[in-house]
């Protein structure tokens, strides 16, 4: 499975400069890329009560469509974010787009400060199937709670990907954290957060590759940068080889696991 991942920096309610961005990336994706993976929210940006209501879009709007068609021309994969309206409500989402379409639809479950009132929490974790890797989502704060985690893997994620806008001063927690979730999991792990100014903060960058041993495949700095790293699965089985955390593990999550005909698996916070 060959991960490229795209570290940028964006404009807060720009979605147009966004959503150009997004599509150059993909028309220039690496040969042999599976994933391209962008920061948290990069669709629309970080939005608030003044924007929300006229930037945030649907699940199913144009530009979505218009990076489904890119993926599909470059028959790739796209792990990307945005503010999603559903009505009148408001959620933080993270989409797996593949060739044929939308695959998995996250809304963060973890809200930060700030998003409290501006967005409302997700309510489910999930996981889907694609060239073989059940792939799971989470989204920047969620990286800090390790049930998030836990929860994809009893799902039987073999990758998490993880959509990040983490600023300073808090880039150690995530450097910290995304290690900490791939070695307790027993699973590759890989983060992409923003760079550059926002309204009032730095983003930290960062973007970070860790194997299921924890060991760091590759990390990067505070700038606009574009990586591919290439995971070696079977190093799954190895990890678990001797013991597997899952199935060792005494405290068990509460919560609902059901899986689709379409091979979605899916858990629901009580």
């Amino acid at each position: 499975m060959k991960l490229e991942l795209v570290q940028l920096a964006g404009r807060d309610g720009d979605v147009a400069y966004n959503l150009e961005r997004i599509l150059r990336a993909i028309a220039e994706s690496a040969p042999g890329s599976d994933i391209l993976i962008f920061p948290e929210s990069y669709i629309t940006g970080f939005l608030d009560h003044h924007n929300i209501a006229r930037v945030a879009e649907s699940v199913g709007g144009p530009s979505v469509q218009a990076i489904c068609a890119a993926a599909r021309e470059r028959d790739v994969a796209v792990v990307v974010g945005l503010i999603e309206r559903d009505g009148e409500r408001f959620y933080n989402t993270t989409l797996f787009i593949t060739p044929e379409g939308v695959a998995l639809s996250y809304r963060k479950t973890h809200l930060w400060v700030g998003e409290p009132g501006l967005v409302l929490p997700g309510e489910r974790f999930s996981t889907v199937q694609w060239r073989g890797v059940r792939i799971g989502l989470l989204i920047c704060y969620d990286l800090e709670f390790p049930e998030g985690a836990c929860a994809l893997a009893a799902l039987g994620a073999e990758l998490i990907l993880i959509t990040d806008g983490n600023m300073e001063p808090y880039g150690h927690v995530h450097h910290t954290a995304v290690a900490a979730r791939a070695q307790e999991n027993q699973l590759f792990a890989a983060m992409v957060n923003r760079v550059g100014k926002g309204v009032g903060e730095v983003f930290a960058g960062g973007s970070s590759v860790v194997d299921p041993f924890g060991r760091r495949l590759f990390e990067a700095g505070a700038q606009e940068c574009r990586h591919v790293v290439e995971l070696d699965m079977t190093q799954i089985a190895g990890a678990r080889a001797l013991y597997d955390y899952r199935t060792e593990k005494r405290l068990k999550l509460q919560g609902a696991l059901e899986e689709q005909p379409d091979g979605l698996r899916e858990f629901l916070i009580p």
